[in-house]
């Protein structure tokens, strides 16, 4: 296990009223969903890097707006734990296309979903859902959560 965890940000992006999220493993090995952004760079803002990964991902430009949740995950079995650092995101260019390629390989799919649409898929993490349709500004800690395949 690496001397630390791993530290990513994610983007909480809602568009009509409809949460963006992104396969979670590439490939088609899980029907996991999870907010679009990935791992931070050194050298490089939280922001930047949201960006960065938002527009990899999803094609889409986005400004970077205020934390709302903190969450962790682990897997022991893998000596893996991350911290990702949730902001609230606007979009500012772009659409969603099917047929965006993500650099990486990872993000096949992307699609935006209803709270009620929500309740029919697994995503993670467990909290995302009233966190990104909650009017509230506070920031939301999610303590750590075993990672789900």
């Amino acid at each position: 296990m690496s001397n630390s965890p791993r530290l990513a940000v994610r983007a909480v992006i809602l568009h009509e009223n409809r949460l963006l999220l992104v396969n979670a493993f590439g490939s088609g090995l899980s029907d996991l969903w999870c907010a679009p952004g990935g791992g931070v760079e050194l050298g490089s803002s939280l922001p930047d890097n949201l960006m960065r990964e938002v527009h990899e991902e999803t094609g889409l430009r986005v400004n970077v707006g205020a934390p709302c949740l903190v969450n962790e995950f682990e897997d022991s079995s893998r000596d893996f734990h991350q911290i990702d650092v949730y902001f609230r995101c606007e979009i500012v260019a772009g659409t969603i296309d099917q047929t965006w390629k993500d650099p990486e390989g990872i993000v096949t799919q992307r699609r935006f979903f209803s709270r009620n649409e929500m309740s029919a898929i697994r995503f993670k993490p467990d909290s995302l859902s009233g966190v990104a349709f909650a009017d509230a500004q506070a920031i939301t800690y999610d303590p750590l959560e075993p990672i789900v395949f």
